[in-house]
């Protein structure tokens, strides 16, 4: 939703690794990028040259899903791309699959611990293969209530617990916390946990300040804006507000900070992009606003308003999850009204 991009500057363009290659972009600092088979089709993650526990070497941050081809690239970057030197961590900096998936393989064959914010760590604990996971029954009662009732819309929407159990078959039984205003000495730099909320439960980003880089993880997305959804897990949660609260934590970094996200490429111009993504969040309220003004809606029914393009099946829980996130922050503002009908759904209406 970047209709602006060159009101940032991409430092590295047009460079970018291929899949399963490394391209430097500090010093000590190398850029992955892993393929994903999804609309989404790409996952940046960053190699920081490490010495930790008595051992030089590298530590990883984010790992890809759990998928053969991601272990497969894997394998050539520990063949070709760490010179010679074995991974001694793994930071994590949301319990997101394309973001946690191959933990559990990265620590077990390296024998190293995996770092993650406590309340990520118990929510992919959750979602995982090893207990329950999210979705089903749980998923679709709670869709529903807020407008699905096609039958095949209520089968995708129930599915988005599985896929995650699929490629986060496992997490690590332990981990070491991170939390916010941490800091993390690794190899030269020295790294400051920086909280976000309302895309996942603590996601941290890190900030060298030193260096001036910061590794935004999926809170600063140069061309797109994160997910920011509710769930079945917590019904009644206002994540955009959350996140867009969150938003203002960067601008107290310099505005000339090298921004590494985990999709995307590499920009400069962070208090540009927190205002545009504040722009784009407050320009979508403004039409919920006005489409709830005089019939209430329910989720479902203001899905065209924020989503222009035509979605498919698979997107369907993101999308419905967004747009409940939506309805939700005017809802805690007083903005709009929300009412039980009789039908058992849920449908908000502008307050006078």
């Amino acid at each position: 939703m970047n209709n602006t991009p060159s009101e940032l500057t991409y430092p590295l363009a047009p460079q970018k690794p291929a899949a399963g290659q490394v391209l430097d972009v500090a010093d000590g600092v190398r850029w992955l990028r892993m393929a994903l088979p999804f609309a989404l089709d790409h996952i940046n993650l960053w190699l920081l040259r490490d010495h930790f526990d008595g051992r030089d070497g590298w530590t990883v941050v984010d790992t890809c899903i759990d998928h053969p081809d991601a272990r497969a690239a894997w394998e050539g970057v520990f063949q070709h791309h760490l010179d010679g030197l074995p991974i001694v961590r793994v930071v994590i900096t949301h319990m997101h699959p394309d973001h946690i998936g191959l933990a559990h393989w990265l620590c077990e064959r390296w024998q190293v611990p995996m770092w993650i914010s406590l309340g990520d760590y118990l929510n992919a604990r959750m979602g995982s293969g090893a207990v329950r996971g999210f979705g089903g029954d749980a998923a679709r009662a709670f869709f529903t209530r807020h407008g699905i009732s096609d039958p095949e819309h209520i089968q995708a929407v129930g599915l988005h617990g599985p896929r995650y159990g699929d490629m986060v078959p496992q997490v690590p039984a332990n981990y070491r916390r991170l939390l916010d205003g941490q800091t993390l000495v690794i190899g030269s730099r020295t790294w400051r946990c920086i909280v976000g909320h309302g895309h996942a439960p603590e996601h941290m980003a890190l900030y060298d300040e030193q260096g001036g880089v910061l590794i935004s993880g999926d809170m600063v997305l140069p061309r797109i804006s994160t997910n920011v959804s509710v769930y079945e897990t917590e019904p009644e949660g206002d994540p955009l507000g959350l996140f867009l609260s969150s938003l203002d934590r960067y601008l107290a970094l310099p505005a000339n900070t090298l921004v590494l996200p985990s999709h995307g490429e590499p920009f400069i111009g962070l208090h540009t992009r927190v205002a545009q993504l504040k722009q784009h969040h407050a320009e979508r309220l403004a039409e919920l606003i006005q489409a709830c003004r005089n019939q209430p809606k329910t989720a479902l029914d203001i899905l065209p308003v924020l989503f222009k393009r035509k979605l498919d099946m698979h997107q369907m829980s993101f999308a419905m999850g967004e747009s409940i996130a939506h309805l939700h922050a005017l809802w805690f503002k007083q903005r709009l009204r929300r009412q039980f009908d009789s039908d058992g759904v849920y449908r908000f209406v502008r307050v006078n």
